[in-house]
């Protein structure tokens, strides 16, 4: 049995954690512990919002909030931090007032910053452990890059449409992301949240395992997931957990480097600086004088339900088997939600066809509910 400290618990935090005081394993030195320990949440969204509830409520002692993001209308799906009247404020700030009214007894500092290369070292080295919520590549790499740097365990999370997953990385020696993904995917092969879709309570769910995981490592308590990618599928309520080996070929992380280029975003914006647009404004034109020319539509099905401009549908993830149903005996249009994802179908195509009829919907469908037709739906 552990010899149990000196607790510095008032009177209001015996009564507030005493559900946790009598767990056997956990008691007072578990519960002094949390209050001593800072966690630094990289992302105040889908998987932010459980993490930083349940460790607030959990009593963690200094919690690090970084998130330069807004609330957004769409967020309130699943980002269970958040109402209607936070919409358009900022969302590391409008957690901390939260988690400041769920319990007074968690320090909250909030960072209403991108995390970078810049300033990713001198934010994590001040924390004990960090929590990964972040919704893209690059995020994933710098953070896992700067753990190791400096010696701090990193738990990961990861939702997508019915699927998530948790491990730990960079934990007393055990492997580190790169590990799992030596190298990232291509920037086109991956839609985001906002393209493939997430159910609203998997990030709950994916969410306070991490929270979990962060509660028995302050804590010391049970079998930390280092070394295992646990999957969990919710359709069908089923779950795996694969092992992650350390490998050996792996390269020393010893610097931060450039992550939009490492993920392949920054040689697709400079290469789509070369890729032809036209207008929403032309493209009706072209419609009115009855123009011969294809309108591919590069969204996800579900987004073309939503609203379309009766173009052809095929997503940007299916571009790469489908180049025989691109036109190049005339004009062709390509569009999307903003104009981004079809530009890096035309990058592809121009490259994969060596064809000069593509053009970029400037804007996407956004510009065309905003200058053409405003009863086409935005989302």
């Amino acid at each position: 049995m552990s010899k149990e400290v000196e607790t510095p618990l008032n009177t209001e935090e015996l009564r507030r954690y005493q559900r946790h005081i009598t767990l056997p394993n956990f008691g007072l030195n578990g519960q002094h512990k949390l209050k001593k320990s800072k966690v630094l949440v990289i992302g105040a969204g889908g998987l932010g919002s459980p993490i930083l509830l349940y460790l607030a409520a959990a009593g963690v002692g200094h919690l690090g909030i970084v998130d330069f993001d807004e609330v957004d209308e769409s967020n309130l799906q699943r980002q269970v931090l958040y109402t209607t009247n936070d919409i358009g404020e900022n969302k590391a700030l409008k957690a901390k007032e939260k988690l400041k009214a769920l319990n007074p007894h968690t320090n909250v500092v909030e960072w209403q910053i991108k995390l970078d290369t810049e300033n990713a070292l001198e934010i994590i080295k001040e924390y004990d452990l960090v929590i990964d919520g972040s919704d893209n590549f690059q995020t994933r790499y710098l953070v896992n890059d700067a753990c190791v740097i400096c010696n701090k365990p990193f738990i990961y999370g990861s939702i997508f449409r019915y699927e998530g997953q948790v491990a730990v990385f960079n934990y007393k020696d055990g492997p580190n992301y790169r590990d799992l993904y030596p190298e990232p995917p291509a920037p086109e092969s991956v839609p985001n949240c906002a393209e493939g879709g997430v159910i609203g309570v998997l990030p709950g769910i994916i969410g306070s395992l991490q929270a979990n995981e962060a509660i028995k490592m302050l804590a010391d308590i049970g079998d930390v997931l280092s070394g295992k990618l646990f999957i969990f599928d919710l359709l069908s309520m089923t779950n795996r957990t694969i092992k992650v080996a350390k490998r050996p070929d792996a390269p020393t992380i010893d610097h931060l480097i450039n992550y939009d280029e490492f993920c392949g975003f920054t040689s697709r914006k400079t290469d789509t600086t070369m890729v032809k647009e036209i207008t929403v404004e032309e493209l009706k034109s072209m419609r009115d004088a009855g123009e011969d020319f294809q309108l591919i539509d590069v969204r996800e099905p579900h987004e073309f339900d939503i609203a379309n401009l009766q173009g052809e549908l095929i997503p940007l993830g299916d571009i790469p088997d489908n180049t025989d149903k691109i036109k190049t005996d005339k004009k062709v249009v390509v569009h999307c939600r903003s104009g981004a994802r079809s530009a890096q179908a035309i990058q592809f195509l121009q490259q994969k066809l060596g064809t000069d009829n593509l053009y970029n919907l400037k804007g996407g469908i956004l510009a065309w509910a905003d200058n053409i037709d405003p009863t086409v739906q935005k989302y």
